[in-house]
């Protein structure tokens, strides 16, 4: 049920596509001009929207370094920086992820931005799961250490369709797909900077289960390489159709940016969900249940 890459210039193709594959490190001036350049790639190639990964804009896991840049949104230069880079290329942006202040000041959130081609921002998303696990390599992560989940599930139109709205380890909790299929999403973003070793053993598998799942294009924009920070991340940034077929992947490279575009069609979801009609056994089964 793979589509075939159509012409962009065709006025029945449907819209492309493009995710941006990084190695964000910990200058944000380095890393907003390495998206801009990106972003004008994925204009010239006729992608109506693009999408970055995790923490693009900072990525460092020293968090007494990185506080210099904490602020909280309303007084950010980042959201407005992205906002210009849209307007000026054209073309709608999903930002991955930023680090900034909750509106209470105490603790950090990790916080999706959906812009616009105006450069208006249509919804935001603070990541509800964190990232708090010991690895058998014996990496260790608590990212509620410093960071707050947000509570509130996102879905947002856009020129792709309805866009829900996820975060890196939200990948692994099927039940937060599940109500975002249920809020109406046809799409579903998972901007990561999954490590090395849990990529290679899950990655692609649960971004193709998540997609057949629910039924609905899976667009997974990765951060990938050896960053400045010091950590490693897996990449194989993925479009994922909604019968789990990869559209395109990005592979490893050593360039600062990497992009994979591949076209979103209309009918894929329909077609995917009437092949397999999951929400018709699971209401008459929970029927039997009642």
């Amino acid at each position: 049920m793979t589509e075939p890459t159509p012409d962009p210039g065709s006025p029945t193709a449907p819209p492309l596509v493009a995710v941006v594959q990084m190695r964000s490190g910990i200058d944000p001036a380095e890393n907003l001009s390495v998206i801009d350049r990106a972003l004008g790639d994925a204009a010239a190639a006729g992608a109506a929207m693009a999408f970055l990964p995790e923490m693009s804009l900072l990525l460092d896991r020293d968090r007494a370094r990185s506080a210099a840049y904490m602020a909280r949104e309303t007084d950010s230069p980042w959201p407005a920086a992205l906002q210009d880079m849209a307007r000026r290329h054209g073309i709608w942006l999903h930002n991955g992820s930023m680090p900034l202040l909750a509106d209470n000041g105490a603790r950090r959130v990790n916080r999706s931005h959906v812009i616009a081609g105006d450069g208006s921002i249509r919804a935001r998303y603070d990541k509800i799961h964190m990232f708090d696990v010991d690895l058998p390599t014996g990496e260790r992560w608590t990212e509620s250490a410093a960071y707050e989940g947000g509570g509130e599930i996102v879905v947002v139109e856009t020129p792709i369709g309805q866009l829900g709205l996820t975060i890196c380890f939200d990948l692994r909790f099927p039940e937060l797909f599940r109500a975002l299929v249920e809020r109406g999403a046809d799409v579903i973003a998972v901007p990561a900077a999954f490590t090395v070793p849990t990529g290679e053993a899950h990655w692609h598998v649960l971004l193709r289960a998540r997609a057949i799942e629910t039924g609905s294009h899976v667009i997974a924009a990765a951060q990938q390489g050896t960053h400045a920070d010091g950590r490693a991340t897996f990449g194989h940034s993925l479009i994922v159709d909604p019968w789990g077929a990869v559209l395109a992947e990005a592979g490893d490279s050593e360039d600062a940016y990497r992009l994979a575009i591949a076209p979103i069609a209309p009918g894929a979801v329909a077609r995917a969900r009437g092949g397999i009609p999951l929400d018709r056994s699971r209401h008459a089964r929970s029927a039997k249940f009642d």
